[in-house]
């Protein structure tokens, strides 16, 4: 079996605690328990305004957690500073708008490409692995190809959010995207909005090798704990890469 890895997200462990204020939860905390649960890697998003993760998450982040780290950040030279003084795993580069509550949508990479080149290439030279979070479109993985990144993350929101012959629609534009990504040789992430529900799908795609996922485990970890939301997570996903419905 070709393992499928789970990257968790921990920023809703943050938006929780902020919305109170104080050290409690704390998504570093968080973050062992995902460790321990048998996820693959940690993922954070430091936005520009600090809504839930905030800058010593990120280095208590690296620092103790023994999984590898992947920094979600807009292209802005503050975010940059902050990645190279970090030295995470991996930087994501998303899209980011103060007003939206969640990221809505992919990077538009084709009409970026100028200004995502060096923030990409200045990453890459410290040894930070860079992906691109895009809408599963062939036009946007060329492009990400032309930027020099060696990794797209899918955004799965739109399949996430369909259902019937639409989301079906969706999960083949997935498929195609995938596809597509392992013809150019980039690696291929999914993510956003992926459940218990409709995760089977995209887990199943063979060439997509890692999938982040955090609300709907934060949200889950409220009534069946952490650990065991992301050990029902890593079981569907082992028996997606083995054929199985779970």
């Amino acid at each position: 079996m070709n393992k499928l890895r789970l990257g968790i997200n921990v920023d809703h462990v943050a938006t929780v605690r902020n919305a109170r204020g104080g050290e409690h939860p704390d998504p570093v905390r968080a973050a062992l328990a995902a460790a321990r649960a048998g996820a693959d890697g940690i993922t954070a998003h430091l936005r520009e305004d600090r809504r839930h993760i905030r800058d010593d998450d990120i280095y208590r982040l690296k620092q103790e957690c023994a999984l590898p780290l992947n920094l979600e950040m807009a292209a802005t030279d503050e975010m940059l500073a902050i990645a190279l003084k970090v030295k995470p795993h991996a930087s994501c580069i998303v899209p980011e708008r103060r007003a939206e509550l969640t990221t809505e949508g992919g990077l538009d990479v084709v009409k970026g490409l100028t200004t995502l080149k060096p923030y990409i290439a200045t990453l890459s030279a410290a040894g930070i692995r860079v992906s691109l979070f895009i809408d599963p479109e062939p036009a946007q993985i060329e492009a990400a190809k032309q930027a020099g990144a060696p990794v797209v993350e899918l955004h799965t929101g739109a399949y996430c959010h369909a259902s019937g012959d639409a989301q079906a629609q969706e999960l083949r534009r997935i498929i195609r995207a995938a596809e597509a990504a392992g013809a150019l040789g980039i690696e291929c992430h999914a993510g956003h909005g992926l459940s218990f529900a409709n995760v089977i799908p995209v887990a199943s795609i063979p060439s997509i090798v890692e999938l982040n996922i955090g609300h709907f485990l934060m949200g889950e970890a409220l009534f069946i704990g952490l650990p065991a939301a992301i050990r029902e997570m890593r079981m569907r996903m082992d028996s997606a890469r083995q054929g199985g419905n779970a």
